[in-house]
């Protein structure tokens, strides 16, 4: 499935009416009469905030489904609402905090396997800024989006060390044989400023 720009656009919208929804009037928003995104999709919402003095971008929250287990409108919402309140790494969103909150959504295609003789071949296979992607190991798994390492100034060095501190394991258990590497690309949404003007940023 290809995204257009306007159906980006509406995802980035449903996922901003979502989290608006939950936090005021604590309503999950319906996904029952929705067609136009029935397909199944990977897909991660990202919230970013915006600092009142500085204006500097932070995260503020990230959740998403790597595989296309539910259909793309579901996803989006039931995403959008745990990046909000229930990201382990941060407190929940408050309301207030809603008018500096930007709101972006990442679909991902479908996992695909890296499948080399030799670890030294993953670098011919990885392309930053384009792939992201997903570790599984032997005591669990890991992912990074692809805008990410292009946004943190990462080489392919960097990258795979991170998706191995990702994934809870030590920076070179990427080249283990029994550990597994899969990339994928995504199609990214943004809005430029909160509540404003949707932008596709891939």
């Amino acid at each position: 499935m290809i995204i257009s720009d306007h159906e980006g656009e509406q995802l980035v919208k449903v996922a901003r009416q979502a989290v608006e929804t939950f936090l005021i009037d604590n309503v999950v928003l319906s996904t029952r009469e929705e067609n136009a995104f029935a397909e199944k999709m990977g897909v991660f919402v990202t919230l970013i905030q915006l600092n009142d003095k500085t204006g500097q971008e932070g995260l503020r929250g990230c959740i998403g489904f790597p595989l296309p287990e539910k259909q793309l409108f579901e996803s989006v919402v039931e995403a959008a609402i745990t990046a909000a309140t229930g990201d382990p790494r941060f407190l929940p969103l408050a309301q207030k905090e809603l008018p500096r909150t930007v709101f972006e959504v990442s679909i991902l295609t479908p996992l695909e396997l890296i499948q080399v003789k030799h670890p030294s071949e993953y670098y011919e296979h990885i392309k930053v800024g384009r792939d992201g992607l997903v570790l599984r190991w032997e005591r669990g798994s890991g992912l990074l989006l692809p805008q990410v390492a292009e946004e943190m100034g990462w080489d392919i060095d960097d990258y795979l060390s991170n998706i191995c501190y990702k994934a809870g394991a030590s920076v070179d258990t990427w080249v283990m044989p029994t550990s597994k590497l899969y990339k994928f690309q995504a199609f990214v949404y943004r809005e430029i400023e909160p509540k404003g003007k949707v932008i596709r940023l891939r």
